[in-house]
């Protein structure tokens, strides 16, 4: 229980300042944009709070193990279904966190739909169509990862003089050989 703990909290780590960094880029990108205009703008608090949030939603979707479909697949569906399937669910929870939020505010279901489809429609769509491009190059490592095996990407890119004990397609031939196939990948 204690290890699981800990991969949830270094896996959550992780993901927030993955994403962090890419909210940040954009945060600093608006805030430059909006200087030409003589507009102050400073939200990278925010950035990191949303950063948590997303990745703890993540993380849910994880444990719901929502994007496993095509998982034996070429790498590039699964990422680009996970991709797609986190970037509906980061959507949906978009939606919830607004009706919440407008609930505790003590705004009327009707009102608070008026609102979402008037001004934060098209500012959620923004933000899941950011999320989705962030989630790509981040499923496409998580994905890695997992075809290398648990920790084998951190050892590669953290620990000095780290090597892969079998190459990817050794280790898929071993695999496919191990799941009782006859003719190797």
């Amino acid at each position: 229980m204690k290890q699981t703990i800990i991969t949830e909290v270094r896996k959550m780590a992780v993901i927030t300042v993955f994403l962090f960094l890419f909210l940040g880029g954009f945060a600093t990108y608006r805030k430059l944009i909006l200087s030409e205009y003589q507009i102050d703008y400073f939200q990278y608090g925010y950035s990191l709070v949303e950063a948590l949030v997303l990745a703890k939603v993540l993380l849910v979707g994880d444990l719901m193990h929502l994007g496993e479909r095509f998982r034996n697949r070429p790498l590039i569906i699964p990422t680009l279904y996970k991709t797609l399937v986190f970037s509906l669910f980061v959507l949906a929870f978009s939606i919830l966190e607004h009706l919440v939020v407008g609930l505790f505010h003590g705004k009327d279901v009707a009102v608070i739909i008026q609102e979402f489809a008037s001004q934060g429609a098209a500012e959620i769509l923004a933000k899941i169509l950011v999320m989705f491009i962030a989630f790509i190059p981040m499923f496409a490592i998580w994905e890695i990862s997992r075809v290398f095996g648990e920790g084998k990407l951190f050892e590669l890119f953290f620990e000095r003089g780290t090597t892969i004990e079998l190459s990817v397609p050794e280790r898929m031939k071993t695999a496919s050989l191990q799941k009782g196939s006859t003719t190797p990948v």
